[in-house]
Protein backbone atom coordinates (compact mmCIF):
# COMPACT_ATOMS: atom_id res chain seq x y z
CA UNK A 1 0.00 0.00 0.00
CA UNK A 2 1.21 3.62 -0.88
CA UNK A 3 1.72 6.06 1.88
CA UNK A 4 0.74 9.72 1.25
CA UNK A 5 5.06 10.32 1.81
CA UNK A 6 5.33 8.18 -0.75
CA UNK A 7 2.81 9.95 -3.36
CA UNK A 8 4.05 13.12 -5.59
CA UNK A 9 1.54 15.60 -4.65
CA UNK A 10 0.46 18.36 -7.66
CA UNK A 11 -1.14 21.79 -5.94
CA UNK A 12 -3.78 23.14 -7.48
CA UNK A 13 -3.27 25.46 -10.17
CA UNK A 14 -6.29 27.28 -9.51
CA UNK A 15 -4.46 27.76 -5.36
CA UNK A 16 -4.05 31.33 -4.27
CA UNK A 17 -0.50 33.16 -3.57
CA UNK A 18 -1.17 33.04 0.12
CA UNK A 19 -1.37 29.02 0.12
CA UNK A 20 -4.23 28.51 2.22
CA UNK A 21 -7.43 26.79 0.68
CA UNK A 22 -5.03 24.55 -1.68
CA UNK A 23 -6.47 21.30 -2.82
CA UNK A 24 -3.44 18.68 -3.42
CA UNK A 25 -3.76 15.30 -5.80
CA UNK A 26 -1.48 12.57 -6.86
CA UNK A 27 -2.23 10.55 -8.99
CA UNK A 28 -1.68 6.56 -9.79
CA UNK A 29 -2.75 4.14 -12.03
CA UNK A 30 -5.46 2.93 -9.81
CA UNK A 31 -6.22 5.80 -7.51
CA UNK A 32 -6.25 9.59 -7.65
CA UNK A 33 -5.77 10.64 -4.01
CA UNK A 34 -6.94 14.24 -2.82
CA UNK A 35 -5.52 15.92 0.39
CA UNK A 36 -5.92 19.75 2.14
CA UNK A 37 -2.43 21.32 1.74
CA UNK A 38 -3.03 23.00 4.79
CA UNK A 39 -3.31 20.20 7.13
CA UNK A 40 -1.44 17.43 5.60
CA UNK A 41 -2.30 15.02 8.84
CA UNK A 42 -5.52 14.85 8.02
CA UNK A 43 -5.60 11.39 5.68
CA UNK A 44 -6.52 12.18 1.98
CA UNK A 45 -9.35 10.74 0.53
CA UNK A 46 -8.89 8.30 -2.69
CA UNK A 47 -11.18 7.95 -5.95
CA UNK A 48 -10.86 6.24 -8.68
CA UNK A 49 -9.44 7.63 -12.28
CA UNK A 50 -13.30 7.59 -13.35
CA UNK A 51 -14.87 9.35 -10.85
CA UNK A 52 -12.06 12.04 -10.69
CA UNK A 53 -12.46 12.34 -14.42
CA UNK A 54 -15.99 12.92 -14.06
CA UNK A 55 -15.57 15.36 -10.97
CA UNK A 56 -13.47 17.72 -12.84
CA UNK A 57 -15.36 17.71 -16.30
CA UNK A 58 -18.48 19.32 -13.82
CA UNK A 59 -16.41 21.58 -11.92
CA UNK A 60 -15.43 22.92 -15.09
CA UNK A 61 -18.95 23.44 -15.96
CA UNK A 62 -19.82 24.85 -13.24
CA UNK A 63 -17.04 27.21 -12.42
CA UNK A 64 -16.92 30.58 -13.80
CA UNK A 65 -14.27 31.66 -15.72
CA UNK A 66 -13.46 34.96 -16.34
Amino acid sequence: MTTAHELNWVKSSYSGSENDNCVEVAVRPTAVHIRDSKDQRIRPIAVTPTAWAAFTALAAQETPHG
